[in-house]
């Protein structure tokens, strides 16, 4: 069972993150650099090529629907455990809960514009100004509420080992069909394994592979994506 808002809330002011216990990373850091310049390329394309105009649509699309901003930004879990800002275009109206409570099958915080955007994934676009800033990459374990990082590092053994790269927008657990909404412990087990065997299987052609992948999945449909 995942902690209650009220739970994580009482706890807030304590320092979650700094209690965790990062493995030594094995991975090859000269692969860092190789890693960096692909996603700082990658993400000035899509910002230059397609968000550039792309954002005006949907946030005109996101006004008309519901009051509120357009984008929407979470305290995620990066790099070494490390909390940040992870961006959104906003696909749920506002309530109180929405910074804790993760979405579901159904949700009826999830707008007709945000279902759609969720559905297509577009609603994770603007993470591509995560990577420019260094925050996440294109290809990586994706980023966890950060109650959901305090429960399942407790839960999962090996859960922080998929912390010592960087988050990305995109991952391997997500084209094996892991995505969408956890409720029990196996089924997020299985996505560690899929992001910890990224971890330490990194290649630019498996980085490659995983975004054409993702690509494709996009226009095909997936009882997982909501």
């Amino acid at each position: 069972m995942l902690p209650t808002s009220t739970h994580f809330f009482s706890r807030r002011a304590t320092p979650l993150l700094s209690t965790f216990h990062m493995p030594k990373t094995r991975v090859v850091m000269g692969s860092f650099i190789r890693k960096r310049v692909f996603d700082f390329l990658f993400a000035s394309l899509v910002i230059i090529f397609l968000l550039s105009w792309l954002v005006l649509i949907i946030a005109l699309l996101i006004k008309l629907e519901s009051k509120g901003p357009v984008f929407f930004k979470q305290l995620r879990t990066g790099k070494n455990g490390l909390p940040f800002y992870c961006l959104k275009f906003r696909s749920m109206r506002i309530s109180a809960d929405a910074d804790l409570k993760q979405a579901s099958k159904g949700d009826s915080r999830i707008t007709k514009v945000g279902a759609f955007l969720r559905k297509s994934s577009m609603d994770e676009l603007p993470q591509f100004f995560n990577v420019l800033k260094g925050e996440m990459s294109v290809v990586g374990p994706r980023p966890h509420m950060l109650s959901h990082t305090e429960y399942y590092s407790k839960a999962i053994d090996n859960f922080m080992e998929r912390h010592i790269i960087m988050p990305g927008i995109t991952g391997l657990a997500q084209v094996s069909g892991y995505r969408g909404e956890t409720k029990e412990v196996e089924s997020m087990a299985k996505r560690v394994d899929a992001d910890i065997k990224y971890v330490y299987n990194w290649s630019f052609l498996l980085d490659v592979k995983i975004v054409l992948l993702t690509v494709s999945q996009t226009f095909k449909s997936d009882e997982n994506a909501f």
